[in-house]
C-alpha cells in the first residue's frame, strides 16, 4: 500500500497525541501547518486551537478519512506534497512517514517559521543531534544543527502506532537560527559526500576557491563543526 511504501504509521494513542500537543503549544492566533495528516489523529486536535490549520497528505484515502474527522471552517486541506509547496505557518506539528524525514530536515532548513514540533524515528533523531567526529555525523547532521537549534522531548513508544514499526520515536522541537539556501544545501551534501578527506583535498575536488578554506586544511570534512560548514558554504566561491 502507498501509506506503508511511504513509511507511514499512524498514531493511535491518545496519549501520546496529547504529549505533541502539549509539546506544541499552539495559541489561537497562529496559523499551524500539519504533513502527512494520516487519518487525522493529529488534524481533529490541532484544528480548534489555532487561528488557520492547513493539513497536507498525499494519499487521497487518507484525506477524505480527514476531512470526515476533522473537517472545520478553519481547515484547509491539500491532497499535495508539502515539500514542493512553501506554506506560510508560524507552527509545523507532524508525525512525519519516516521515508521523508531528511527531506523535511532540507525542506525546512530554507523556510522562515517559529518552531516546529516532529515525531521522528529515534536513530534519525541521533543522526541530526551527532556531534563532528561521531560516525552518524554526515551532511543532514550539519544541516540540521546550522539551520536549527533542536530541543528533545519524550519518547513515543513503537505500541503507539498502527501498523507498529521497528524501531521507536521521540518528539522533537525545531526552532530556526539560520536560513539556507538551496545552492549551500547542494554544496553541504557535496562536502559530506566526501567526508573522510581532508578539507584541502575536498575544496581541491569541489573547485572551492582557497578563500573560503580554513586555517587547518589537514583536518577531516566530518571533524568540521556546523559552524565551520556554514562559514564554508557561506563564503565559497566556486572556480570555474
Amino acid at each position: 500500500m502507498k501509506s506503508r511504501k511511504l513509511g507511514q504509521h499512524y498514531l493511535v494513542d491518545p496519549e501520546a497525541i496529547q504529549r505533541i500537543i502539549s509539546t506544541a503549544g499552539v495559541r489561537g492566533n497562529e496559523v499551524v501547518v500539519e504533513i502527512g495528516t494520516g487519518r487525522g489523529a493529529l488534524t481533529r486536535e490541532l484544528k480548534d486551537l489555532c487561528g488557520r490549520l492547513e493539513g497536507f497528505e498525499v494519499d487521497p484515502l487518507n484525506l477524505e478519512t480527514t476531512r470526515r474527522v476533522a473537517a472545520a471552517g478553519n481547515v484547509t486541506l491539500h491532497l499535495a506534497d508539502a515539500f514542493r509547496a512553501r506554506p506560510v505557518f508560524d507552527v509545523l506539528v507532524s508525525s512525519l512517514p519516516y521515508s521523508r524525514s531528511a527531506d523535511f530536515v532540507e525542506w525546512l532548513s530554507q523556510l522562515e517559521y517559529q518552531r516546529a514540533v516532529v515525531v521522528l524515528q529515534e536513530d534519525f533523531v541521533e543522526k541530526i543531534t551527532s556531534p563532528p567526529g561521531d560516525r552518524n555525523y554526515r551532511a543532514i547532521s550539519a544541516i540540521a544543527q546550522i539551520s536549527s537549534a533542536i530541543r528533545l522531548g519524550e519518547k513515543i513508544g513503537r505500541e503507539a502506532f498502527s501498523p507498529r514499526p521497528r524501531v521507536d520515536s521521540r518528539i522533537a522541537t525545531f526552532v530556526p537560527k539560520i536560513r539556507l539556501t538551496m545552492p549551500q544545501l547542494v554544496l553541504i551534501k557535496r562536502l559530506f559526500a566526501l567526508r573522510r578527506r581532508t578539507t584541502s583535498s575536498v575544496f581541491a575536488r569541489l573547485g572551492i576557491a582557497p578563500a573560503a578554506a580554513l586555517a587547518d586544511s589537514r583536518r577531516r570534512v566530518y571533524h568540521l563543526s556546523p559552524a565551520e560548514v556554514y562559514q564554508i558554504v557561506s563564503e565559497a566561491r566556486l572556480q570555474p
